[in-house]
């Protein structure tokens, strides 16, 4: 079976790239997983430290593991937005097939260390886990926004430096990198979020020569995400736009049928929705629409 490190090379090859989903649930990890066998595409399931105290660090590893292992199908396990070493060291523990370390409101240099630490530590337990780094600060809440999130700057000055990030990769050797590049954690109210840099996104590419990532990839076009995955971009990660498709499902759902008092009926229609807005975006990160 391919691993998650043969996915991302293909990806790389091809210029497409590799759908991240966070979940929270059992009916979001299956909406996740149908989405993606029917697209025939490789997938990553995502849990932030919250998703993750939520859901069972170990058990979140027992249940991707289960559908890849009955399935032999390439799905694989995110830790999402860990912002300490002991978190990272835990997820690595539990068999996670990668770790991101958020240091993005660290200073540079502490960002670094701390990253440079957790590549280390992930390398001397299974030098198969992937480790994704990340510069620049985009927000850290995933839900439907009014505004760009307080503190996060989006004009091309504070954008992410091709020499700041060829000088991070080369040092902490990380398989992945997160920049800022317009891209916001959540989505706007208004309509599509702003758009991406994708000459930044090129910039940074050559720089690092390692895979980028797109995180807060809700709410941005298809056309922008697409020029994004062609200048450098191998995994986007989705998160708002579930829990929205998730949210409005489940309340038409408990108001078609508002005596229903089993889950698994309610919440048939969710799972569905989920599904659907999975497989939409798998189709436009083939770039194949």
């Amino acid at each position: 079976m391919q691993t998650l490190r043969d996915c991302l090379a293909q990806a790389v090859q091809n210029k497409t790239a590799l759908g991240h989903f966070n979940i929270s649930n059992l009916e979001g990890l299956w909406a996740v997983f149908d989405a993606a066998r029917q697209q025939k595409a490789p997938v990553i399931v995502g849990l932030s430290e919250g998703e993750r105290h939520f859901v069972g660090v170990r058990q979140a590893a027992a249940l991707v593991g289960s559908l890849r292992q009955q399935y032999d199908f390439p799905i694989f396990l995110n830790a999402d937005h860990t912002y300490s070493f002991d978190r990272v060291k835990e997820a690595v523990d539990a068999g996670y097939d990668a770790v991101i370390f958020d240091g993005t409101e660290l200073p540079f240099e502490e960002n670094l260390k701390v990253t440079k630490e957790c590549v280390a530590y992930a390398r001397s337990v299974n030098p198969e886990i992937v480790v994704e780094g990340e510069l620049g600060f985009i927000g850290k809440s995933s839900k439907v926004l009014e505004a760009v999130p307080a503190g996060v700057k989006i004009a091309e000055e504070f954008l992410t430096k091709p020499e700041e990030a060829a000088r991070f990769a080369k040092e902490t050797q990380v398989d992945l990198l997160a920049p800022a590049v317009g891209n916001i954690h959540g989505m706007l109210k208004s309509g599509v979020d702003p758009a991406l840099h994708s000459a930044k996104i090129k910039e940074i590419a050559g720089a690092v020569k390692i895979p980028l990532v797109l995180h807060g990839g809700s709410g941005n076009s298809a056309g922008d995400i697409n020029a994004a995955i062609a200048a450098g971009i191998a995994v986007v990660h989705i998160n708002t736009e579930l829990r929205v498709a998730y949210r409005k499902a489940l309340m038409l759902s408990l108001q078609e049928s508002p005596d229903e008092i089993a889950p698994y009926k309610y919440l048939k229609g969710p799972r569905l929705a989920m599904e659907k807005a999975v497989a939409e975006k798998l189709r436009i990160f083939s770039r194949l629409r």
